[in-house]
């Protein structure tokens, strides 16, 4: 048995912060039932090319879609209209959690948030996933990842020195916090297992941005200096980083200074003699002389060779896959990351418990039919 079977979930969400909650939540064993509009469906149907076609066919919506909602069932209401109201609480009456993503207050002219759901439903916990949050001079404004991206100082902190910043190249901050949502709505499921009370969880896009800038926030706080772009560097370590051999580029990720004097042996280099280098704080500050001198021992190499060489001493190394070379590698495929559910081309969650993977059944729903026909 799953870890939430008997959870019920109804998301009112759409695009990716909120689905990419709902996903984890079906993952882990829940039952998600996604609400989406008459007709159209979840912006992300139409987000293509490319697009899905199911084993007999039928064509199945554009990609990004099955990417956020695995294992979920699909009801087409229309929650402008008294009857889709009406359908929405029958379906919060058996639920345990609501998840929407729609504008602070917007669901309060429906009479379907947070407290008039309550109503309904006692000891129900709802997941309000917005751009900037319940309060604050920004609340009324929308939030799309790109833009938190850039508010939320990633930008600044991506991409070479000397160019443009850079966004990620996958919606972090929306997927980010669809994993808080779901960390925050378990915890609130939890206190309700031990108070009965129900919860109204505020997850916000810049929020969550915020607070993943980890390290490099602290460095800024501890130090009053403002972080720049390194391209591949790393901000507290060094060298750890990309390197150029004769044939490719290879990821050289030095920790401690036990990894450093050995990848030293591996090069003919003696820098971990050096006073400079000895130690990790001097690696970093003098870190354009320590790499320039990498640098130009790596290049002599080719990149299967320095790779398995490197393996052997126990220094951390790695190429830089693209997506096909990521699927079939070894490890990745041992791992099973990449799945089929229903036919369709899915890809796993990483949570493995007691040896199972935590992985929805089901794939995506089919684009629901009429009101309250569950797909």
């Amino acid at each position: 048995m799953k870890p939430l079977a008997g959870i019920r979930v109804v998301e009112l969400a759409r695009i990716l912060a909120g689905p990419w909650c709902g996903q984890l939540l079906a993952d882990l064993g829940a039952e998600v039932v996604k609400v989406e509009r008459p007709g159209a469906g979840d912006d992300t149907r139409h987000w293509g090319p490319p697009f899905v076609t199911a084993p007999d066919g039928a064509p199945r919506d554009a990609a990004y879609f099955h990417a956020a909602n695995r294992g979920k069932r699909s009801v087409a209401i229309d929650i402008a209209t008294p009857e889709g109201q009406g359908e929405v609480r029958a379906l919060v009456a058996e639920a345990d959690v609501v998840i929407e993503n729609y504008k602070v207050g917007g669901l309060a002219k429906y009479g379907l948030d947070h407290a008039a759901l309550s109503a309904v439903r006692p000891g129900l916990v709802t997941c309000s996933i917005t751009g900037f949050g319940q309060d604050g001079p920004y609340a009324h404004r929308a939030g799309y990842d790109f833009i938190i991206q850039a508010m939320g100082g990633a930008m600044s902190l991506t991409g070479e020195p000397d160019g443009a910043p850079q966004k990620s190249g996958v919606a972090y901050a929306d997927i980010f916090t669809g994993v808080y949502a779901a960390v925050a709505i378990l915890a609130a499921l939890r206190r309700r297992d031990l108070t009965g009370e129900g919860a109204h969880i505020d997850m916000a896009l810049l929020d969550t941005q915020v607070a993943v800038l980890g390290n490099q926030a602290l460095n800024y706080l501890a130090s009053g200096r403002v972080p720049g772009r390194m391209g591949n560097g790393h901000a507290n370590l060094a060298p750890y980083q990309a390197f150029e051999t004769a044939d490719g580029a290879l990821v050289i990720a030095v920790g401690n200074d036990a990894q450093f004097a050995r990848l030293c042996d591996v090069l003919g280099l003696a820098l971990h003699e050096d006073a400079r280098f000895a130690t990790n704080p001097g690696r970093v500050t003098h870190r354009s002389a320590l790499v320039a001198a990498v640098q130009a021992a790596v290049a002599t190499w080719r990149k299967a060779a320095l790779y398995e060489a490197l393996e052997a001493a126990g220094i951390p190394a790695g190429p830089i896959h693209a997506l096909d070379e990521v699927f079939a590698d070894r490890h990745v495929v041992a791992r099973g990351m990449r799945i089929s559910p229903d036919g369709l081309p899915g890809l796993a969650g990483p949570i493995v418990i007691d040896g199972q993977r935590m992985v929805a059944e089901r794939g995506a729903p089919a684009r629901p039919g009429g009101s309250q026909s569950l797909r």
